[in-house]
């Protein structure tokens, strides 16, 4: 028989309660405060094993080694290896383009600059045109080939030491950062991911439930799809960074590609059914509004519960019990007008389609919250769109910045302008895919101001005071750790950017170190003038021309409706969706946390231009499904008219393609009593496709959208 166990000491159980108080006192400052102190704790041990061990092994310039933490320290482990095989991939690149250009030009420094403005505006486009992880390598790979041909100008025999210097260098920052981020304290960015994945799929079911209740303004529905679109960009940069994961595989790949699918497709169905339903209350079209208004209540209802399979089937069976109800009661009542009737069964028909793509996203959450893995086919990942009027004007400003900064080399005579050379080039090439160049810029720009006077106090009153590695880093830590810390929160990561690049270009010392304030003040000022000559030339050289801006957003918007008119239909819906997804992104990060008039003017424009586009492949995948007949033939003429008014947005075109969709109404009911089942409800798509489009039409020629069209 066993002893009862003793009963716990008073002293005892007030330790417990003192430990349990202390842990939930704590616990909000752990999951915030804490995890910032835990990051930068990381990042300062990444960059003085980097400098460490650039002492051990003799390196000419230990601070690249440590700048290259600096620039890695990110908040998971997918995230710092997903940019630090970008930044190994463009040093490579950039070393190679740096060798080639100094190799063919090594007596004219002229046509050396000329050859180097023309590769850092192509590296600046290519960055701006990617906008992910990718472009990274486009950045690294342009001003990489700055750094090693610039000073080799008057010793280009030195040129390969410097670009073997310099991988070697980078790649040791690169380690030292993959190690420390990965093996203490990690933090993988597939928790993050999922926590998105949460959150969006939760947003949506709470908006689509709003949006049926009529509990949302058309305004406020409009800013919604603009921050799922966003959701949406973000989505597929966070799989992208999980993906260097060890915990992620291809299946979940696949399955998060899925998952962003299914969302896009379903966000574009409900829209066009909120869109139906604000025209029919608006028109105060109460029959119809009386047969469909049950339908709406009922879905609102079942998307207050789990969406569980056997809950999706009881609501799709329920939603065929009303569907089937209001025939009855629409063909027990007093006919209805033609236009109504339309109204009525395109309503129909969209809750149906959306009731299907409510399931499959569903599933696919599911799927995904469980863990399960799911067999499903791979519609591609998400493929970002920039106008190219951006990629193009991005790329000149970068080249224009680094011949300006040249010129300003020769008239000034002032060695120390190499940096501002280098500056200049860094951060008008990163700025590049910022929606907000000039205040990413101006941060930085505020950072190294910050930074001039505690690197000077920490280099001339602490380092040159250290007489071994252990003291050097107390005397450097403050600085570098001020830097980590305020990099490690949105508002002021900029800023902590500046701080962290700026100290660590001047106060990490090399192996054989000269204290000179004269030069260190020369080093500072210049530095600090290449990111002022960067911010100044985004201010005068094209200012428009920047990412998000909203006239080149609507314009790229337009140009995606010609081309689901015209492009090839292989997985066509998913690129449009793609693209009008991400423009609308772009749009988002420029605009802010609150849109102008113009700003909603486009968002309205653009999504209207969706429907459109939606309809326009529809009935494209229908029609190359038919056969040969008069209602082919119709759609097909619809198809033209519409092209020719995306082409020409006037007045006339637009009346002329209503007159079509009429004909082509016409025509496919005409072949409805004929056909049988499946091609009967392939003409009732079609008629739901055209009244999408009739609609949009009417009210782009009304102005309701009050965006200047192309033609205008």
């Amino acid at each position: 028989m066993n002893a009862p166990a003793a009963a716990p000491s008073p002293d005892q159980r007030a330790a417990r309660r003192a430990f349990t108080w202390f842990r939930a006192q704590t616990a909000d400052w752990a999951a915030t405060e804490g995890q910032r102190w835990i990051f930068v704790a990381k990042a300062m041990l990444a960059a003085f094993a980097a400098l460490w061990l650039s002492f051990r092994l003799g390196l000419e310039a230990p601070y690249t080694a440590l700048a290259t933490t600096v620039v890695l320290a990110l908040p998971s482990s997918g995230m710092v290896l997903e940019k630090a095989l970008h930044r190994f991939l463009g040093t490579l690149v950039g070393c190679s383009a740096a060798l080639t250009l100094v190799a063919l030009f090594p007596q004219s420094p002229t046509v050396l600059f000329l050859g180097l403005a023309l590769w850092v505006a192509l590296c600046t486009g290519g960055a701006a045109m990617h906008r992910n992880q990718q472009s990274y390598s486009f950045v690294l790979a342009g001003y990489t080939a700055v750094m090693i041909a610039t000073p080799a100008v008057d010793a280009p025999g030195n040129v390969f030491t410097l670009a073997v210097t310099r991988v070697t260098e980078v790649s040791l920052g690169i380690i030292c950062s993959a190690v420390v981020h990965d093996v203490f304290f990690p933090r993988r960015h597939s928790g993050a991911v999922m926590r998105t994945v949460q959150a969006r799929y939760a947003g949506f079911i709470d908006f689509c439930r709003q949006v049926l209740e009529h509990r949302i303004t058309p305004a406020d529905a409009e800013l919604n799809h603009l921050k799922f679109a966003a959701d949406i960009a973000a989505l597929e940069s966070g799989r992208a960074a999980a993906f260097f994961e060890a915990g992620h595989s291809r299946s979940q790949t696949r399955q998060l590609h899925a998952f962003n699918a299914a969302f896009m497709t379903a966000l574009t169905t409900f829209y066009t059914l909120h869109r139906l339903s604000h025209r029919l209350r608006a028109a105060g079209d109460g029959p119809v509004l009386a047969l469909v208004e049950p339908m709406y209540a009922h879905l609102a209802q079942a998307m207050g519960d789990e969406l569980t399979p056997a809950r999706l089937a009881q609501m799709r069976s329920k939603l065929a019990d009303d569907s089937a109800a209001a025939h009855a009661q629409l063909a027990a009542g007093p006919e209805l007008e033609r236009a109504r009737h339309i109204d009525f069964d395109t309503a129909v028909e969209l809750l149906e389609r959306f009731a299907g793509n409510l399931a499959d996203f569903a599933a696919l959450y599911h799927g995904l919250a469980q863990q399960k893995r799911q067999q499903v086919s791979d519609p591609g990942a998400y493929s970002p769109k920039t106008p190219p009027a951006i990629i193009v004007a991005s790329g000149v400003r970068a080249g224009a910045t680094l011949l300006a900064t040249a010129a300003m080399w020769y008239w000034l005579a002032w060695p120390a302008t190499v940096n501002a050379i280098l500056m200049a080039t860094i951060f008008c090439a990163l700025a590049s895919s910022s929606p907000r160049p000039t205040v990413l810029v101006k941060q930085v720009l505020i950072g190294f101001l910050i930074s001039m006077p505690f690197a000077f106090v920490t280099e001339f009153l602490l380092v040159a005071r250290a007489d071994s590695f252990y003291p050097l880093v107390l005397a450097a830590l403050p600085l570098f750790a001020f830097g980590a810390y305020l990099s490690s929160g949105p508002r002021w990561s900029g800023v902590g950017i500046g701080v962290g690049m700026f100290s660590a270009t001047l106060v990490v010392p090399a192996n054989l170190m000269h204290y000179d304030v004269e030069s260190f003040i020369s080093s500072e000022l210049s530095l600090t003038m290449g990111v002022a000559v960067a911010f100044v030339m985004f201010k005068v050289l094209l200012p428009e021309h920047t990412m998000g801006h909203r006239g080149h957003v609507a314009a790229a918007l337009w140009q995606e409706a010609r081309n689901a008119c015209s492009a090839r239909l292989h997985r066509l819906k998913r690129r449009f969706d793609n693209r009008v997804r991400d423009l609308l992104s772009q749009l988002n990060a420029a605009a802010g946390p609150s849109p102008n008039a113009q700003t909603r003017a486009v968002v309205r424009q653009g999504l209207t231009l969706l429907e459109l586009g939606h309809a326009a492949i529809e009935l494209r995948q229908l029609i190359a499904a038919s056969h040969a007949g008069g209602a082919r033939d119709s759609l097909e003429v619809v198809l033209r008219q519409l092209a020719a008014y995306l082409d020409a947005p006037t007045r006339a075109a637009g009346e002329a393609v209503l007159a079509a969709i009429l004909h082509a109404g016409t025509a496919v009911r005409a072949a409805l009593p004929d056909a049988h089942p499946e091609r009967r409800a392939r003409l009732h798509m079609a008629l739901t496709d055209l009244h999408s489009i009739y609609t949009s039409l009417l009210d782009q020629l009304s102005g309701e959208s009050n965006v200047p069209t192309p033609a205008a």
